[in-house]
C-alpha cells in the first residue's frame, strides 16, 4: 500500500538521495528550461496542469510474486518435508487515489476483500489496515509523514518547478531502456536531491528515482519507470509505473485504467478517518 502511495503520485516523484553523479555524461544538447518547456507543452501545457484542482486514478497494482526460496527449518534433517515454496505468482489488488492541491491524497486498496484507506490532508496522515487485523485508526509512521510531506503536487516536480523554489541542472545524456534521455537534477526547496530522466524524443518523463528502500538491514537503491502515456482530459499521463528495487528480482507494477480530471471531491475526502 505504501509503494502505491510513492508511486501514484502522477508519475510516482518520490525524492531520493543523488547516485552516480560522478559519472562523465555526454553534454546535453538544450538547457534545463528547454528541457523543461518542452516537457510541460508535451504534457499538456502550463495552463491545462494548473486548471487540474484534483485528479482520480484507478487501476491494479501487483503484489506477491515474492521469488526468493523458503529457508530451511533449523533442526530439519536432509531431505525432511520442507515448507511449499513462496508462490511466484503475482495478485492483482484494485486501487483508487484521489489528488488534491495542495498534496492531498486519499488512497483504497482492495486486498482479500478488505479495503485499506491512507489519506493525507496535506499536513497529518492516517491509515486502516484491515488486512494486517490492524483495524484501529493509525497515525503515519515519521517515515511515512516524512515521504508524504515532500511529495510533489499533484502535477510532478517540473511543472511550475521555479514557483516551487526548485532549481534545475542538466547532467547530461543517458540511455534508458535503449532511448537516449537527458538527466536532470533538481535541488529542491528543503535541499533535498531528485534526479528525473526526461525522453530526448517524446520530452516525456521516462525514469525518476525512488526512496532508497531498507531491505536486509540496508538501503538499496530504487527506480520508477513510467509507460504507456495516454491522453486524459487533454493531458499526458503514464498509464503503467514499473518500480524496480536494487538485487531483487521482482518488480512492482502499477497499472492506471481510469483516469477523472477534476472530478468532485469534497474536503472531507482527505480527513482523519473515522
Amino acid at each position: 500500500m505504501r509503494n502505491v502511495f510513492l508511486a501514484c503520485i502522477l508519475v510516482g516523484a518520490s525524492l531520493s538521495l543523488a547516485s552516480g553523479a560522478d559519472r562523465v555524461l555526454p553534454p546535453a544538447k538544450l538547457s534545463a528550461a528547454e528541457i523543461v518547456d518542452r516537457n510541460v507543452a508535451a504534457r499538456g501545457g502550463l495552463q491545462a496542469w494548473r486548471n487540474v484542482k484534483t485528479l482520480s486514478l484507478s487501476g491494479k497494482m501487483e503484489a506477491g510474486g515474492n521469488q526468493r526460496p523458503t529457508l530451511p527449518v533449523p533442526g530439519h534433517k536432509s531431505g525432511a518435508q520442507m515448507p511449499a515454496p513462496r508462490p511466484a505468482e503475482q495478485v492483482q489488488l484494485p486501487f483508487e487515489i484521489e489528488l488534491m492541491r495542495p498534496r492531498k491524497m486519499r488512497l483504497e486498496l482492495e486486498f482479500n476483500g478488505q479495503t485499506a484507506v491512507q489519506v493525507y490532508d496535506g499536513a497529518n496522515g492516517w491509515k486502516l489496515r484491515p488486512f494486517l487485523n490492524r483495524r484501529q485508526v493509525e497515525p503515519f509512521s515519521e517515515e511515512e509523514l516524512k515521504a508524504a510531506s515532500r511529495q510533489s503536487d499533484l502535477d510532478g516536480p517540473l511543472i511550475d518547478y521555479a514557483t516551487k523554489g526548485t532549481q534545475i541542472e542538466v547532467e547530461g545524456m543517458e540511455k534508458v531502456e535503449n532511448n537516449d534521455a537527458y538527466k536532470l537534477k533538481l535541488t529542491l526547496k528543503d535541499g533535498q536531491v531528485q534526479h528525473v530522466w526526461v525522453d530526448a524524443r517524446t520530452f516525456l518523463e521516462t525514469k525518476i528515482e525512488g526512496s532508497p528502500r531498507r531491505l536486509d538491514g540496508r538501503y538499496h537503491p530504487v527506480v520508477t519507470y513510467l509507460r504507456e502515456y495516454r491522453p486524459e482530459g487533454g493531458l499526458m499521463i503514464a498509464h503503467l509505473i514499473e518500480t524496480a528495487v536494487q538485487g531483487v528480482q521482482q518488480t512492482e507494477k502499477i497499472k492506471i485504467e481510469k483516469v477523472a480530471v477534476n472530478p468532485p471531491l469534497d474536503n472531507s475526502r482527505f480527513a482523519k478517518l473515522q
